[in-house]
């Protein structure tokens, strides 16, 4: 009688430490309260770190193009959980959507035509800080700039030119 529950009891003790990371990680989840957020929190954490995610501000378009991502590589997600995936993730994590911890410091751009767009659209989804740390050539700004546009950043195509002008001009390689 003494083995069967020394057995039962080293068991039990085996399946309550194997399940300590999946409950921590469960407690300290980064996601904002909102319609969807479990299934979000259920599906990305499978596979990596919900705090990456929260790190991340994008549109709808790009949020829908990461998840389908994210099934053809392996993601269990159910058509039906799609929309409500996306319409999550792009009203806690979209762009104007503020970072968890400090706000990014403040960086005063050269004066120039471009460089309110880029201060106020560029800050609502990173820190200025971002766009100014490395000079890039004309093709790497050129390929950065469409690449925030598909993310969701709010610019026009005229908007558009006159930014990647400034960033040139003023950050080019």
């Amino acid at each position: 009688m003494y083995k069967p529950a020394l057995f039962l009891l080293t068991l039990v003790a085996a399946l309550g430490a194997a399940s300590l990371p999946l409950r921590a990680q469960q407690d300290s989840n980064p996601l904002p309260p909102g319609d969807g957020r479990d299934v979000v929190a259920v599906t990305c954490s499978q596979c990596h770190s919900l705090n990456a995610l929260a790190q991340l501000r994008q549109g709808p378009k790009a949020w829908r193009h990461q998840i389908y991502d994210m099934i053809e590589r392996g993601a269990q997600v159910s058509p039906s959980e799609i929309d409500v995936m996306v319409n999550y993730l792009s009203t806690h994590l979209g762009p104007g959507i503020p970072f968890p911890g400090p706000t990014p410091a403040h960086i005063d751009l050269p004066a120039g035509a471009g460089a309110d767009i880029v201060q106020s659209r560029c800050s609502l989804c990173h820190g200025v800080d971002r766009v100014v740390a490395t000079k890039r050539t004309h093709a790497q700004w050129t390929g950065i700039v469409n690449r925030m546009v598909y993310l969701g950043a709010p610019i026009t195509p005229d908007q558009m030119k006159t930014v990647l002008d400034y960033l040139n001009t003023n950050y080019g390689d």
